[in-house]
């Protein structure tokens, strides 16, 4: 299962190491994108493949499922893990993520997200304080 935190160092070749215990959900090969809130997406290839499935069943009458299906699909990109358990981030992702040398990598399962660890640790501090208020919302719609 893709779950944990873990704080990596991008390398001199702009490759980001994947801790031992995810690559056996990730597999050899991935799918990496731009995700949500400055971070990015890494899919299992398999679930990837889910996702575009369920994407391509939406209206695409619609201007706001074409923007989204064009930021998420246009953005992807095939990624192999070298056999240190690396994957390249390619530079207009890197950009796009405002990755800096420290990353953490992060399981959210069905995928892992990559994210600038000042980024990550921002964003975490505001979800910690508004955990009651996420949960009560959860609790509304019987997530939790």
């Amino acid at each position: 299962m893709l779950i944990g935190e873990f704080r990596h160092s991008l390398d001199a070749k702009k490759r980001v190491a994947i801790p031992a215990k995810m690559r056996k959900d990730l597999g050899e090969q991935a799918v990496i994108t731009r995700g949500l809130d400055s971070c990015l997406f890494v899919y299992p290839q398999a679930e990837w493949a889910k996702l575009v499935e369920k994407l391509s069943q939406l209206p695409m009458g619609t201007l706001s499922t074409r923007s989204f299906v064009r930021f998420l699909l246009s953005g992807a990109q095939e990624a192999s893990l070298d056999q240190l358990g690396r994957i390249l981030i390619p530079e207009y992702l890197r950009g796009y993520a405002n990755l800096g040398k420290t990353v953490v990598v992060v399981g959210v399962h069905p995928r892992i997200e990559i994210w600038d660890a000042a980024i990550w640790d921002q964003f975490k501090s505001k979800a910690e304080g508004n955990a009651d208020e996420l949960a009560e919302k959860l609790g509304e719609l019987g997530v939790y």
